[in-house]
């Protein structure tokens, strides 16, 4: 299998352009790495690259801190995906293991620091991140492959409309599309539509 080498940066919205296949299923992505095939393993970590990142920073660590510890979840689900008994259950490893490194990496940050009070809030066990953020970043991951599976057209007039601050004035935006203004609203509608019905698929937001 091809040594993995991800690029870490720090997205600032949900990745709409970057899922790789966003048809390929955990399945057929985890099948592909372990046979070693060089496009399955970019799809996989263009899937969930951006769920990945947003713990750390949710943790509130340094950029620099952050890409170290996506390089090291990756370096580890390389050795470990052919543990892996259940593909299905891979963005729940990556948080978990995502979590404990940022875990880890406060402890080591109370060692050589006195840590104050907001440092050692953040610095909660993985049991309170489990609690407290564990379905907030699952909802985040569906969002971003329900979004990834949409058409290019609604994938950017969603980042537009929605992720880029601050926001764009709607005659930029149909001047970027190639419509009409009037038509953001009807075209808006349609994209939300089918985002919300590939969500409800998902079972987003079922407990």
């Amino acid at each position: 299998m091809p040594k993995p080498q991800p690029k870490p940066k720090a997205p600032s919205s949900p990745s709409v352009a970057e899922a790789g296949s966003p048809y390929w299923t955990d399945d057929r992505l985890v099948q592909g790495c372990l046979a070693g095939k060089e496009e399955a393993w970019t799809a996989l970590l263009d899937k969930y690259k951006n769920l990945i990142f947003s713990i750390p920073i949710k943790h509130r660590l340094p950029q620099a801190d952050a890409a170290e510890i996506f390089q090291a979840v990756c370096a580890e689900l390389l050795s470990e995906l052919p543990k892996l008994r259940d593909p299905q259950a891979l963005s729940g490893w990556l948080i978990k293991v995502t979590a404990h490194k940022c875990f880890h990496w406060h402890k080591q940050q109370q060692r050589w620091n006195h840590a104050d009070e907001e440092t050692q809030e953040a610095a909660a066990p993985i049991e309170k991140l489990a609690d407290n953020l564990l379905i907030e970043l699952e909802k985040d991951q569906m969002l971003r492959e329900a979004i990834a599976k949409l058409s290019p057209r609604c994938r950017e007039l969603i980042h537009t409309l929605f992720y880029e601050d601050p926001p764009r004035p709607y005659k930029d935006v149909a001047e970027n599309l190639g419509i009409a203004v009037g038509s953001i609203g009807f075209i808006r509608g349609r994209c939300l539509d089918k985002l919300r019905a590939s969500l409800e698929a998902m079972e987003f937001g079922r407990p």
